[in-house]
């Protein structure tokens, strides 16, 4: 059976289990992999962490249950997994904006999430574009947040930009710029890098940052090490423009494409993304991310 097959008969696992007690361990081991590659996989490719995807899949069943049957809200939320009625109304309210004794009111309208399937579609025109990488232990240094909630990268990174932390570090670390009569990029950083790591069930870090500097951390910078890892490094196309939010998913498509047929699986660790602005338009993206054989 195929990568994709395997991960679809985890999903099938977890689907047929959403009432009952989910191992995650059981999981990875139907789709043949590690417990954090598989669970790293599902997020990376569904946008979406394993978690909060079961939970969503379960206030879903939940409130479609609600609806059709007189079965006690707290028998219902007791087999959906949570310890209690209130704690299973605050999470059902969040996700559906009403509690669960409104849903069976005639009109009222819930929110559905589907069950995922998984499927690869590779373009036999387009070239992917990936090395590996052996990289010694190095420091990185920045600004981070956890990611969580309605905080995303790109608005971490707006939010820095805003308040001025992104220039003092861009100063600080001496990082290049982009000429100031380049007309179309003036004064915009030519390298950056953006570091994803503690990855939690719901959450994540997140560092915008650079190299360590040789004389030591910046004033109100923090340090990431990284130690040596193998990395497998994917590179956006160079002819799509210069909007780096389309050249990251371009880099990671890849790396998803790759995964699917590789005999390397995700290694503990951050994931670095760099972005390489040589202005005029010219722009380039890479997605490192730490690696093991099978």
């Amino acid at each position: 059976m195929d990568w994709v097959g395997r991960m679809n008969k985890a999903v099938d696992y977890i689907e047929s289990n959403l009432a009952g007690s989910i191992s995650y361990d059981k999981a990875a081991k139907i789709a043949c992999c590690s417990s954090y590659h598989f669970q790293r996989m599902f997020s990376y490719i569904a946008n979406i962490p394993l978690s909060e995807y079961i939970r969503r899949r379960r206030l879903t069943l939940a409130a479609a249950e609600l609806k059709s049957n007189d079965e006690k809200i707290i028998d219902i939320s007791f087999k959906y997994g949570y310890e209690s009625p209130e704690a299973f109304s605050r999470a059902f309210k969040k996700m559906h904006g009403v509690t669960p004794a409104a849903v069976r009111d005639k009109g009222v309208n819930i929110m559905t999430h589907p069950k995922i399937t998984f499927s690869i579609s590779i373009e036999g025109d387009t070239e992917m574009n990936f090395r590996i990488e052996q990289c010694e232990a190095f420091e990185l240094c920045g600004i981070s947040t956890v990611i969580k909630g309605s905080m995303t990268p790109p608005k971490f990174i707006r939010q820095c930009y805003k308040n001025g932390k992104l220039n003092k570090l861009i100063t600080d670390l001496g990082i290049e710029r982009l000429p100031e009569d380049d007309p179309k990029t003036p004064g915009e950083v030519k390298n950056l890098v953006y570091a994803l790591y503690d990855f939690k069930d719901e959450t994540f870090s997140y560092m915008i940052c650079y190299y360590m500097p040789k004389d030591g951390l910046p004033p109100g910078c923090e340090r990431l090490s990284v130690p040596s890892h193998t990395w497998a490094v994917f590179t956006s196309p160079e002819d799509i423009g210069a909007d780096p939010a389309l050249h990251c998913k371009r880099a990671r498509s890849s790396a998803c494409e790759w995964f699917a047929a590789s005999e390397y699986e995700r290694a503990p660790g951050p994931e670095l993304e760099k972005g390489f602005n040589y202005g005029n338009m010219n722009f380039r993206y890479e997605v490192w991310i730490p690696v093991v054989k099978r």
